[in-house]
């Protein structure tokens, strides 16, 4: 199972910092997070950059590992 680590309004919206999930796609991890977390979720979720291993993952079609961790990063403001 993928770990996923949320970070600021995603944290807030998920109402945790992680969780695991099995999925085999980025498209998958993001319908599976819908049905768990709900439309709030799916909301924060569109504003988001998921990074795979630390690499951005924008393709629904990246595959996923069990051994994966994906950070689920809203927009960040400052500089």
């Amino acid at each position: 199972m993928a770990t996923l680590r949320f970070f600021a309004g995603a944290a807030e919206a998920a109402q945790t910092e992680t969780a695991t999930l099995d999925a085999g796609t980025i498209g998958e991890l993001r319908a599976e997070l819908g049905e768990r977390y709900g439309s709030e979720f799916v909301r924060v979720l569109g504003l988001c950059s998921l990074l795979v291993n630390g690499a951005r993952a924008a393709d629904d079609t990246v595959a996923l590992a069990p051994t994966d961790t994906v950070d689920v990063l809203p927009p960040f403001a400052g500089g």
